[in-house]
């Protein structure tokens, strides 16, 4: 790896709780119910590639489930319960979808579980976060016990890691998706497409959004590839418009912009492709004590976007990252959003109801 690339970096922030103190689509492309979206019902080959009239993935898949905003928000489990389980392993999603889908079980499940993924040097999928593997945003906390970029190191390498001395390593995206029950929905966060050169949490347009539609369309087709093989209620999510403009272009799976800074933008890139859902870190949700207690940045929609009021009126799913405490799901319920992406199962233990 020279200096050179050693030296840029996308920027992405780690999303967990600690960093910041997604069910919830459901049914066909284009309905027009509250929160509906697309299953991945697809089965083995089904289409013949990405993109293309008549190649849209999920045109085929069960139109009969609706999301009900009543009750719990639903529980999705943040790299399979990463304050639990060692993040986006086989172990943690296996781990994450044990249980009753409700708070009353003895035992609470995901409803949904959230990967992340990322290519290896050899165009195989992998779900990992990070850009490094022994580095976690540019510092020196170790996720594995291997160095290197991850796009630029080969794929036996990178899945003979082992994540934070846990004897799990870092699966395939396939071996991930077989090991999650199929009644578990998957939240398919496109993370990195394997370059530096991509623009984080930015509305794009004309050339600029073109150039990085290029840069996107080979791994997001690696990806909705091996996805089409499996049964799950899928939904992608990304930083990064191009990711899921590159993901509306070749399917018809559930989108869902992650905002950052900007309330404005994220409701134009939902709008722009149509999104299922949207998924803001919690402090974004006005009506709770959390409201703009991180930062609220100047002309960037704080003032005068109710986001989730938006959200509701235009038939988006609303699902806030990242939880660690019972206390924030029972106000973010509260106030009715509609996932609650979580590092932790139990949140929803103590009242969090609507």
């Amino acid at each position: 790896m020279s200096d050179t690339t050693d030296e840029r970096r996308t920027d992405h922030p780690d999303t967990s709780g600690s960093a910041l103190r997604r069910r919830s689509f459901i049914v066909a492309a284009g309905a027009s119910a509250t929160g509906l979206v697309s299953t991945a019902g697809a089965s083995p080959g089904h289409g013949t590639g990405p993109g293309g009239a008549g190649d849209r993935r999920g045109d085929d898949r069960d139109t009969d489930r609706f999301f009900d905003r009543t009750g719990d928000p639903d529980l999705i489990a943040h790299r399979g319960f990463a304050g639990l389980y060692p993040e986006n392993t086989v172990g943690a999603v296996e781990a994450a979808a044990r249980g009753g889908q409700s708070s009353s079980a003895p035992s609470r499940g995901a409803d949904m579980i959230e990967i992340d993924v990322v290519p290896t040097a050899d165009g195989d999928i992998v779900v990992f976060h990070d850009d490094r593997l022994a580095e976690r945003d540019g510092g020196d906390r170790g996720l594995t016990d291997t160095a290197g970029v991850v796009w630029e190191t080969d794929t036996e390498t990178v899945t003979s890691a082992d994540v934070l001395e846990s004897g799990e390593t870092v699966p395939r995206l396939r071996t991930v998706l077989e090991a999650i029950p199929s009644h578990v929905g998957v939240n398919v966060e496109l993370k990195n497409p394997g370059s530096f050169d991509v623009r984080f949490a930015e509305s794009l347009s004309g050339d600029d959004l073109e150039t990085q539609k290029a840069i996107w369309q080979p791994f997001v087709a690696r990806v909705l590839t091996v996805v089409d093989d499996f049964d799950h209620e899928f939904l992608y999510s990304s930083f990064y418009e191009a990711a899921l403009a590159t993901t509306r272009d070749a399917s018809d799976y559930a989108v869902a912009p992650l905002l950052w800074n900007s309330v404005r933008d994220g409701v134009e890139i939902a709008r722009r492709y149509d999104a299922e859902a949207i998924h803001p870190p919690y402090h974004m949700i006005r009506g709770t004590p959390f409201y703009a207690d991180q930062h609220s940045e100047d002309d960037a929609g704080w003032s005068d976007i109710d986001l989730l009021d938006v959200a509701h009126e235009e038939d988006r799913t609303v699902n806030v990252f990242t939880l660690e405490t019972w206390y924030q799901a029972e106000r973010l319920a509260a106030v009715g959003v509609d996932g609650l992406i979580s590092d932790h199962a139990d949140v929803l233990r103590f009242g969090a109801t609507n």
